[in-house]
């Protein structure tokens, strides 16, 4: 299990590492787009601008970091991760915009309503070493 170093994503790793018995370490360049300086925003103008950071990767629409970096940054640290645990499966527990970023890369899907269709929690799952995404979960329930 290997979190990124902000706290949510810390306990997530932790709870579930401790349920399936496994050290959790946590890791630099896995955190959400940097949104440092963003204004707080509705849930309406949040979404736009989300819909607009994917629509413009190359242009600093919020935060310091345009969606093209923070991609690189997130794929980067996956890939050195990657080498890292060869042989080995790995859980990374992240970032909506992050992950989302991501997947759209590796698959070609459409970033901003894969993005809407993500809930606390969900995850997604790639096969090693082919990066190929077998399956997303948008929502896990309790119960």
């Amino acid at each position: 299990m290997i979190s990124s170093v902000e706290p949510k994503a810390i306990e997530t790793a932790q709870i579930v590492a401790q349920e399936i018995n496994k050290p959790s370490y946590i890791v630099e360049g896995l955190h959400e787009h940097d949104r440092t300086g963003a204004a707080f925003l509705s849930k309406e103008q949040f979404e736009a601008q989300i819909h607009d950071f994917f629509k413009q990767p190359d242009h600093l629409v919020m935060g310091l970091e345009t969606a093209s970096q923070a991609c690189e940054r997130f794929s980067n640290r996956l890939t050195a991760l990657e080498k890292q645990y060869s042989n080995k499966s790995i859980a990374v527990v992240s970032h909506g915009t992050v992950i989302t970023l991501f997947v759209a890369k590796m698959t070609g899907l459409e970033p901003f309503s894969f993005w809407r269709k993500l809930d606390l929690p969900s995850f997604v799952v790639f096969s090693l070493p082919q990066l190929k995404l077998i399956t997303t979960v948008a929502t896990v329930y309790k119960g």
